[in-house]
């Protein structure tokens, strides 16, 4: 429930940012996120996306998705929703987007938004990681920075990930002893890349199609990595229609055998799962290890 008070302080705020008297008509709740508070706002002249917590519960939860989101748009690559405001009020955080009015999926849907992915990856950086640490769902993701992608996958992804299930009692000394040996071999299991910009947690929960048919990524865990990351995250779940994976490849070829490594990227995300939602995961984890 949107408080009165965060409600009167958004009016005052989009009345100085549109130069125009906003009243706030009504709210209509949305489904789909777990972490935060969120509705659609309707104002007296259109629609934005509102989401909301207690300041202390994730801090600089907002503020980092804000400047990922910004990082996206600026390539031009994908639909992105632009932000409008990020700050807190009194003790609450919040976060208001454009808000992107739902349409039906035009022909070729999946191609474009595969093709549109692989601009997304060509903007790339000296460094893997980023320049300051965000979120990957509740989780801080840290994102120290690296000029060596192997380097940086093990220590700022899959071992975070590690030490964090350890001190939950979620990892024993046996599957610990199989990610070194894992680490041992993956500078020869996935190509060393260069950086490339990240969605970061891209699963078919996040994206949406607009008005314009076409896909928009929203709720981004951004950092520049190996490209496969964001390919892998997209297969985890069940995949996206073959078409977006072949007009990615169209658009930038990955290096042969890239169905195989999938996988090996997806200890993160899966490490992510541990942590956040417990041990049932962890057979995946296993069922990947096995392997060495």
């Amino acid at each position: 429930m949107l408080q009165e008070k965060l409600k009167s302080h958004l009016e005052v705020e989009l009345s100085s940012i549109t130069n125009n008297p906003v009243k706030i008509l009504g709210t209509k709740a949305l489904s789909g996120g777990c972490i935060n508070e969120s509705v659609q706002l309707k104002i007296n002249n259109g629609f934005y996306f509102l989401k909301w917590n207690d300041a202390n519960a994730y801090p600089k939860m907002f503020e980092t998705e804000a400047r990922g989101l910004k990082l996206l748009l600026s390539t031009g690559a994908i639909g992105i929703p632009k932000v409008v405001q990020c700050a807190e009020y009194e003790n609450t955080a919040y976060l208001l987007l454009e808000f992107i009015e739902a349409g039906k999926e035009i022909k070729n849907y999946f191609q474009n938004f595969g093709s549109n992915l692989a601009r997304l990856h060509k903007c790339s950086d000296e460094n893997f990681g980023l320049e300051y640490d965000n979120y990957i769902g509740s989780l801080k993701q840290q994102n120290k920075q690296n000029t060596n992608g192997i380097t940086f996958f093990i220590e700022q992804r899959i071992k975070k990930q590690i030490v964090l299930a350890q001190k939950k009692g979620l990892m024993n000394l046996s599957l610990k002893k199989k990610f070194d040996v894992f680490f041992e071999r993956l500078p020869d299991l996935i190509p060393n890349e260069k950086p490339a910009l990240l969605h970061g947690d891209l699963w078919s929960g996040n994206y949406i199609t607009g008005k314009n048919g076409a896909a928009w990524l929203i709720d981004p865990a951004v950092y520049y990595g190996f490209r496969e990351m964001d390919i892998a995250m997209s297969r985890l779940f069940g995949g996206f229609n073959h078409s977006f994976y072949s007009a990615y490849n169209n658009a930038f070829p990955m290096e042969s055998g890239w169905e195989q490594r999938l996988d090996y990227y997806n200890l993160y995300p899966l490490l992510v799962h541990v942590n956040l939602f417990g041990s049932s995961y962890l057979s995946q984890v296993q069922s990947i290890l096995n392997k060495f």
